[in-house]
């Protein structure tokens, strides 16, 4: 697979995550690869069920102990195996050199501390910054988000906060200790369209500024097409497509990624009435259809489908494709 640079700061090699339980084990992510590159911002795309969050809570190792369980042959990041590392050793990443903005923007915040105590406990840990010197730059960081007066804003409470400022704090939280690489899972869930866009430009500017490289999960084409720099499309825990956002948006590869994009109004097409859903739901984990996992929705769906299931091929330039059917002729 076309590498995003010589030296990525990121590099995954055929991630697999499983769900154990009592009478099954069921795949996730299925042999997922991919590589971000220093600066750089891959928008990792797809419908619920895909392997979107199993895929990023994997890379922070924080999935459910006992319940899910991950295996690769390589997940480095600035030349550590983040799957060898000792627990200790990762919380010194955790929040420091890798973080993560997580999907729900209520439930991420502990509801018995005020925003400022939170934004400043990873500040105060990695840092070794006294209590009053992590308060202040939490309360500076707050402001960075554009949040007025952030100084008496740091002092309440989650439920004090609306939604899209706590998506505001989360961002804030997530960049305290400078990190090199930041995973924002879903950042504009629930939020109306207004303010999916302004956190969306704030977390962009923000980590243009420090240099940070961002993962950003969400299901929503049209939602990163101004934002990625390179695009990884997920389907049953496998990337269908790949490549540059340029190249994915003009020429998709993949029946799935054009079904997305169907999906999405378009303002520089004329109006012809509906929208073209996809058919169909995603396959259940314990139900994986044989071949192609897309075939049962796919309207160019061949008898081969059914029965071989295709693989990553390059298609040019940074684009890859997981199809028989061939796009670009």
């Amino acid at each position: 697979m076309a590498t995003a640079a010589d030296t990525p700061l990121l590099r995954v090699r055929d991630l697999t995550v499983e769900f154990v339980g009592r009478t099954s084990c069921l795949r996730a992510v299925d042999g997922v690869s991919f590589e971000v590159a220093e600066g750089e911002t891959l928008a990792v795309v797809g419908e619920s069920g895909s392997g979107k969050t199993a895929t990023a809570l994997a890379l922070m190792r924080l999935l459910p102990a006992g319940k899910a369980q991950a295996s690769a042959s390589e997940v480095t990041f600035e030349g550590c195996d983040l799957m060898r590392l000792p627990e200790s050793r990762m919380r010194e990443l955790r929040g420091n050199r890798i973080s993560m903005i997580f999907q729900d923007p209520m439930s991420a915040w502990n509801p018995a501390l005020t925003i400022g105590k939170q934004v400043a406990e990873p500040i105060q840990c990695h840092e070794l910054l006294s209590w009053p010197s992590a308060l202040s730059r939490a309360e500076e960081l707050l402001g960075s988000v554009r949040i007025p007066d952030p100084r008496s804003r740091s002092g309440q409470y989650p439920h004090q906060f609306s939604g899209g400022m706590r998506q505001r704090a989360m961002v804030a939280m997530a960049l305290a200790c400078r990190p090199r690489l930041v995973i924002a899972d879903e950042p504009t869930t629930a939020l109306d369209v207004t303010v999916q866009a302004q956190i969306l430009n704030l977390l962009k500017d923000l980590t243009r500024q420090s240099g940070a490289s961002l993962i950003l999960v969400t299901h929503d084409l049209g939602v990163v097409a101004r934002y990625a720099d390179r695009v990884a499309i997920m389907y049953a825990g496998r990337i269908v497509e790949s490549g540059s956002a340029r190249e994915v948006y003009r020429q998709p590869g993949h029946p799935y990624t054009r079904g997305l994009l169907a999906c999405v109004p378009r303002l520089d097409r004329p109006a012809t009435g509906a929208l073209t859903p996809i058919p169909g739901q995603p396959p259940s984990l314990n139900r994986l259809p044989s071949g192609c996992a897309f075939h049962p929705r796919c309207p160019h769906a061949m008898e081969r489908c059914r029965r071989e299931r295709p693989v990553l091929e390059h298609k040019g330039g940074q684009h890859w494709g997981a199809c028989f059917v061939d796009f670009h002729r």
